[in-house]
Formats: C-alpha cells, sequence, structure tokens
C-alpha cells in the first residue's frame, strides 16, 4: 500500500510538471485579471471606511459640513490615485504577456487536450493526444464614437458628437459550443473600457450634493473632457459563418476566417473618474487642471453590446442599461459605436 501510495504520487506530481512547465497565455491573463479586481475592491473598501469616520466625526459636530465635503474629495482623490498607480503597474504586466504571445513565447490553451498514462510494476509514461481544439483566445481592441442618451437618445446632445469617444481593450476566450458544428461560439473575457465625453457651450461637470450637472464656466475653455474608466467582464453568443473544412480525412472549425455577429452585454466596476479642463490664466498662461472624484458616478456599471463584420474586423455598438450618474433627477445612458478588432 505504501509502495502504490509513493507511485500514485509520482505519477501526480508528473502530471502537475507538465501543466505548469506550459504555463499558458490564459492563466497568466486570468492572475493578472484577478489582480485588477482585487486593486479595485481594496481601495473602495478602504475609501468606504474612510468616508464612514468623516461622517462620525459630522455627526459628533467635530468638524463642518464644509470640512467634511472636502475631507471627502480628498480621500476619493487620493484613493483613485492609489488605484490609477496600482493598476497601472497590472498593465504593464498586461503589455509584457501581449509582447510574449506576439513573439511566440507563450503557448496558447489546448481545451481538448487528453492525457493517457500506461501504467507497469516498474515504469510509465504518457502519451499527448492533440485534438481538434474548441477554444480559443483573442486580443481585443476597439474604439469609436461616444455619447449620452437623455430618453434613450441622442438627438439634442449636450455633448460633441466627434470629440467625444471611447476605446476598450482587452482579452477574449472564444468556444465552440455544437461538438460538429461551427456556428455557434460563446465568447467571453476581460477588458479595459475608457468612455470620454466632451460637453458643449463652454460647459463642465459640477458635483452639487448627490447631483452632477453640466455648468457653463466663467472662463473661456480650449477643451472639457470627462473620463471614466471601467473593468467589464463582456459576454456574447457569436454566430460564425466560417465553413469547416476537410484535411486527411479530418474535419476542421476554424473561427474569424468569414462573417460574424455577436450578441451579448458586459457588467464592470468603474476604477476611474477624471475631468480635464484646459484654458487660459489671466496672465495668458495655458493650464491643463486635472480632477479626480466620484462625480456621483454608478459604482458598476452593465449593458448590452452587440457587433457584425467579417474576419477580425467588426462594426461595434454599446449601451449602458444603468446610468451614469447614481443619483441624477434625469437618468443617462452612454452609447458607443466603432470598430472592433479581433486578433488570434
Amino acid at each position: 500500500m505504501r509502495n502504490f501510495t509513493i507511485y500514485l504520487t509520482g505519477i501526480l506530481l508528473l502530471f502537475l510538471t507538465q501543466i505548469f512547465a506550459q504555463e499558458t497565455f490564459e492563466s497568466r491573463a486570468k492572475v493578472i485579471a484577478s489582480k485588477i479586481e482585487s486593486i479595485t475592491k481594496e481601495e473602495k473598501a478602504a475609501l468606504k471606511e474612510e468616508v464612514e469616520a468623516v461622517n462620525i466625526q459630522l455627526e459628533k459636530k467635530k468638524i463642518t459640513q464644509e470640512q467634511a465635503d472636502q475631507k471627502k474629495q480628498e480621500l476619493a482623490s487620493t484613493r483613485a490615485k492609489n488605484i490609477e498607480t496600482r493598476v497601472a503597474l497590472v498593465q504593464d504586466e498586461l503589455k509584457d504577456l501581449v509582447q510574449e504571445k506576439v513573439d511566440g513565447k507563450i503557448k496558447e490553451q489546448d481545451s481538448s487536450r487528453t492525457w493517457v498514462f500506461h501504467f507497469d510494476n516498474k515504469k510509465h509514461k504518457q502519451k499527448n493526444l492533440d485534438g481538434e481544439r474548441r477554444t480559443t483566445s483573442q486580443f481585443v481592441f476597439a474604439f469609436g464614437l461616444n455619447n449620452l442618451a437623455t430618453d434613450k437618445s441622442i438627438a439634442h446632445s449636450d455633448y460633441r458628437f466627434w470629440g467625444s469617444h471611447f476605446y476598450e481593450w482587452g482579452f477574449t476566450y472564444n468556444t465552440r459550443i455544437l461538438k460538429n458544428d461551427n456556428l455557434l461560439h460563446a465568447k467571453y473575457g476581460l477588458s479595459l473600457m475608457y468612455n470620454n465625453l466632451r460637453p458643449t457651450e463652454n460647459r463642465y461637470f459640477k458635483e452639487t450634493g448627490n447631483q452632477t450637472n453640466l455648468e457653463v464656466s466663467a472662463t473661456h475653455l480650449n477643451d472639457s473632457r470627462f473620463r471614466n474608466v471601467y473593468v467589464v467582464l463582456p459576454a456574447h453568443l457569436e454566430f460564425d459563418f466560417t465553413k469547416k473544412k476537410q484535411k486527411d480525412d479530418k474535419t476542421i472549425f476554424r473561427t474569424h476566417k468569414s462573417f460574424r455577429v455577436g450578441l451579448g452585454g458586459y457588467v464592470g466596476a468603474n476604477i476611474k473618474s477624471k475631468q480635464i479642463l484646459k484654458y487660459e490664466d489671466e496672465d495668458g498662461n495655458n493650464v491643463k487642471q486635472k480632477t479626480k472624484g466620484d462625480f456621483n458616478v454608478n459604482d458598476f456599471i452593465y449593458g448590452a453590446s452587440a457587433y457584425i463584420g467579417y474576419r477580425e474586423v467588426s462594426l461595434y455598438a454599446k449601451y449602458d442599461i444603468s446610468p451614469l450618474f447614481a443619483n441624477n433627477a434625469v437618468d443617462q445612458n452612454n452609447v458607443s459605436f466603432g470598430l472592433r478588432f479581433d486578433f488570434n
């Protein structure tokens, strides 16, 4: 019994060695995604505790309402900076990972790979049976126009159509759902989403209590931009019309070689809100003012998205079902339209 246990342990160690010796692109991307999620949760939890402490001081009348608001703004700015700094370090890891993948230094996960072990009384060996891969991975990049819909319409928008934009980048898995048919695929992954708004008529966003509204600036603004950054988990049902092919009496299922349609959505969390104003001061100096805070923006985001295209390139549309601001009297929802690239 003891010899059998040692023997079995050796087999398991060999199996684990084979797995971890070939660290995959997918496994490392998951680790990086987990780091980003942990950073956001840690900083927001810490901010919540700090704000509660300020509220206690206010209730005990140790500070005034004005002092409390100032402290909360400073705390939110500090935590936003912490998230930005810490996520930037993780983004460097992500860039290095992408470069390694481009250079061919990382193997992709093969979801259909089967390991078969043969045993006898003295030795064992393993055989790698490579089957057809049903799961692949892609690097995704998208960009285009961005705006806010009021009552589900952007007909009379308060934001510049060509000046407001979005961009998104991340990674996805693509899994063929049916064993012997290439039409249906589950597409899911992790993305960073940047939504930018540029107000019209020399306006900027101003917080008043729990409301955030546009106000006309007393100073002429050369630029007024409001940016929100999100970590999102997109998921789509993809219809891929790529035809299967026969090679050496074997059916090969390819992806991203013909027309594709994706229908789905996304959920995620806001990790940064920032307003950038550019203007000339009284002395004629160019000033660039950056203000970071929560701006009463919803902490969480969810929405619907779809794309239609050919091979790697698609037309891409997104609509946030959750309103941009948490407590505004009138709900406004972010809407985006642009181009999407899925690189195998």
